[in-house]
């Protein structure tokens, strides 16, 4: 088995990104990605959003999701990544709401009675915020990049030890199998 580069976490006109779901799979395909996974905003997104979401773009694989709002936990947003039967829920840039490991750790806690939360996001629009990479959150940490425009793009990933498959990919970022990507 191969690593797949990847992104699970971008935004497009259908929420408060700039570009078309077709721009970004372009960005991303030329930038050598195996995967990318919409998540646009929940409370954002137009009618026919589903629709509107390619189902792939050449070789590169399409994941379509949300990024939810869960406002219990001061808005505390999300990513939910559908696979053919996979589910994967991240746990979004903690550092956007400055939490300390002893908050996330409190709202995955919490959060978790609503939906499994199988991995916390480690960077901030790309950036790599290294106080949340650590054992005390005992869960498998992902980058992404939260690309909104075409500069963002590229700035964070995942590689994924796993089969060409949706439900592959999914299991093996739950179980960790995978290492992050910066720029």
């Amino acid at each position: 088995m191969a690593y797949l580069k990847g992104n699970l976490h971008l935004h497009t006109i259908f929420s408060d990104g700039s570009q078309t779901p077709e721009e970004m799979l372009t960005i991303y395909h030329d930038l050598g990605y195996d995967f990318v996974g919409f998540t646009d905003h929940d409370y954002l997104i137009r009618p026919h959003y589903w629709e509107g979401i390619p189902e792939s773009n050449g070789s590169l694989i399409v994941f379509k999701g949300l990024e939810l709002e869960y406002p219990p936990l001061r808005y505390q947003h999300i990513g939910k990544i559908l696979g053919e039967e996979e589910t994967l829920f991240v746990f979004n840039h903690p550092q956007q709401y400055r939490l300390s490991v002893a908050e996330v750790n409190r709202q995955i806690e919490l959060i978790s009675r609503d939906m499994p939360i199988h991995c916390l996001e480690v960077t901030d629009k790309g950036v790599y915020t290294k106080v949340y990479d650590i054992p005390e959150i005992p869960l498998p940490k992902i980058a992404s990049d939260d690309a909104h425009t075409p500069d963002q793009c590229g700035m964070a990933w995942i590689e994924v030890h796993s089969r060409r498959e949706k439900d592959a990919i999914l299991r093996a970022i739950k179980q960790g199998d995978f290492k992050i990507g910066l720029k």
